[in-house]
């Protein structure tokens, strides 16, 4: 049991595996503002179009 123990506290596999989640979150939010702001600039070209 003290070897199962040992084991579960060294292995860092799910410390990458959260790592990659939050780049993964961050690269999304970061989509989203950019489309939210581009999509606010394309609205505005398409009023004065008209």
């Amino acid at each position: 049991m003290q070897v199962l123990v040992k084991r579960l506290l060294t292995d860092s596999s799910g410390a990458t595996a959260i790592e990659y989640g939050l780049i993964a979150a961050l690269i999304a939010v970061g989509i989203l503002v950019g489309l939210n702001a581009f999509g606010d600039g394309l609205q505005v070209w398409y009023e004065n179009i008209r």
